[in-house]
């Protein structure tokens, strides 16, 4: 997996791991930020969240021909430096009015920014170290590996995000409870009474809060000021974690330098240089150009579903699955139990690929000294644990991590008798195992209230947080059928004119299903929850048919 790697790989998928930490500290609670602040809608919520990654994942377009022109390392970075702006101006914390929409939407605008110039370059440098003939045959594997690493930085993200939470709000003597902030902006709008209005007063008396109407109007603005201000703390993280990406970034330049070169630089070069560009004529160049916009199309409606995890999945986290956990579904909620386990897992994997006894023998010491500190990790915790929304967000990068080298194994067997899929068929495989992961949480939604009557619902609706946990499982196998596959096709098959342009392509492609991720969050308030999870089991597979019925064309370009 890892051996014969070059060395600016790792430098790379170090810096993104710094960035990806950063950004999806801040992504595991910007929706939940978004609604406790500033009192927004499901609607008004989902069309900022989409925006927002819409955004993100389409200036990768505008970031790619800038590099096409003026190189790859200088945009890396400058979106370095216009994310920390842009995280620096979220975490200042603001009112909750038009002044402080306004200061919230120009910082999404800098980090949108920055991270358009940062993200598709560096990963065109990856493709670019593998251009070598000595190192494509592991061009596949490298960017599993590089995705893995931006996996670890996510990981650690929203245990970062609770923690500062939990913190923040004990300081000012409050629990997190998902229910109040909706029901104190409700409270302060005066639209609050019946049912909705008695679970008020007791949410607030749960607190050490008088019952009196001066008591519950000081509680519920205190509670959203402390509540936000977390938040904004939260997104103080990102600053720190990209002087570290920048750091690893600079001092690991010498071993990817070579990698930052765009056509126009090969064509002005020495031989040494243009040893290996690729000539293809016009029509090899629009075949390949069709190719990838076919695939393009397809991907648009699995980011559709993929990122229903920070907007419609979070707010089913919040608002129908159980705030605690008891037995073994408790080791999933400590990140360093999932560290022990993503160890033991390539421990295993170490065991049987260490040529050397004496590596074997580390790879046996190394898995069950994990083993150990879990078993007494968990011995150690509380019979009952309570559990922030956020939290679930880090079931899918732990999966990403812990299945890379299940994946890899899998696909290298396969491939050791000619029988792996090609990187197209992959991404079809990947719909068709996205639609398993939604048909999951159509099951787990039946029978459950609509989410606008959730407020005067007395009984107990509450389902297991093992329905989210297995959910996040079959997505993340369709993720890493999917996305790094991806990544690597466009890489391989980008006429080398374009390569910027391309991977941007990507990116816009992913634009624009995480636009339409919205659709969904616009559509929750009514509609029974097994029909929105049924929408997205539908587009899914409809694209899955649709790459399979051109599949010949895609493998033609390969």
């Amino acid at each position: 997996m890892f051996e014969g790697q070059p060395k600016g790989l790792y430098a790379l998928a170090l810096a993104n791991t710094g960035e990806r930490f950063g950004y999806y500290t801040m992504l595991a609670i910007f929706t939940l930020f978004l609604q406790a602040k500033f009192g927004f809608s499901a609607t008004v919520t989902s069309n900022i969240f989409a925006g927002f990654l819409a955004l993100v994942y389409f200036l990768p377009v505008v970031g790619g021909i800038l590099a096409d022109k003026f190189g790859f390392g200088k945009m890396v970075t400058s979106g370095i430096v216009v994310m920390f702006l842009g995280y620096i101006c979220l975490a200042i914390p603001t009112g909750n009015n038009a002044v402080g929409i306004a200061a919230m939407i120009g910082s999404l605008f800098l980090i949108a920014l920055g991270t358009g110039l940062f993200k598709g370059n560096l990963q065109v440098m990856v493709g670019n170290l593998y251009d070598d003939p000595k190192y494509e045959a592991k061009r596949d594997t490298a960017f599993s590996i590089f995705y893995m690493a931006i996996n670890i930085g996510a990981l650690f993200a929203p245990t970062a995000a609770e923690k500062i939470t939990d913190w923040y709000m004990k300081g000012h003597n409050y629990v997190y409870n998902g229910d109040i902030p909706a029901l104190a902006h409700q409270y302060l709008d005066g639209s609050l009474s019946g049912e909705a209005m008695s679970k008020f007063v007791s949410l607030a008396s749960s607190q050490g809060v008088g019952t009196d109407a001066a008591s519950l109007t000081n509680f519920a603005n205190d509670y959203i000021n402390v509540l936000s201000s977390s938040y904004h703390m939260g997104f103080a993280v990102a600053c720190v974690s990209l002087i570290v990406s920048m750091l690893i970034y600079v001092l690991g330049r010498k071993t990817f330098k070579h990698a930052d070169v765009n056509n126009n630089t090969k064509q002005t070069s020495g031989a040494d240089e243009t040893a290996h560009v690729q000539e293809l004529t016009p029509a090899e160049t629009k075949s390949r150009v069709v190719a990838l916009c076919l695939v393009f199309a397809v991907v648009i409606f699995f980011w559709m579903a993929f990122h229903q995890n920070g907007l419609t999945l979070t707010f089913f986290a919040r608002d129908y699955t159980a705030a605690t956990a008891t037995g073994l579904t408790r080791i999933g909620f400590d990140v360093w139990n999932l560290v022990l386990i993503a160890i033991m897992v390539y421990g295993i994997f170490a065991i049987f690929q260490s040529k050397k006894a004496k590596g074997k023998l580390i790879s046996i010491v190394v898995t069950l000294a994990a083993l150990a500190l879990m078993c007494y990790n968990y011995s150690g915790m509380e019979e009952t644990i309570s559990i922030l929304p956020q939290k679930f967000q880090q079931f899918n990068p732990f999966f990403v991590v812990a299945l890379t080298p299940v994946s890899m194994a899998v696909f290298g067997y396969l491939a050791n008798r000619g029988k792996e899929p090609s990187a197209p068929r992959k991404i079809g495989i990947g719909m068709f195992i996205a639609a398993v992961g939604f048909m999951i949480m159509v099951w787990g939604s039946i029978g459950l209230p609509v989410p606008d009557d959730l407020a005067s619902t007395t009984t107990d609706y509450k389902v297991t947080p093992n329905l989210l946990i297995s959910t996040y499982l079959v997505l993340t196998f369709a993720e890493l059928f999917l996305s790094p596959m991806g990544i690597s096709f466009v890489s391989k098959v980008a006429p080398p004119k374009f390569k910027g342009l391309m991977m941007g392509g990507w990116f816009a492609a992913t634009a624009v299903g995480n636009y339409l991720v919205s659709i969904i969050g616009m559509l929750w308030g009514g509609l029974p929850l097994w029909v929105l999870w049924g929408i997205l089991v539908v587009l899914c597979v409809i694209s899955a048919v649709f790459i399979f019925s051109i599949m010949k064309r895609l493998e033609k370009v390969c």
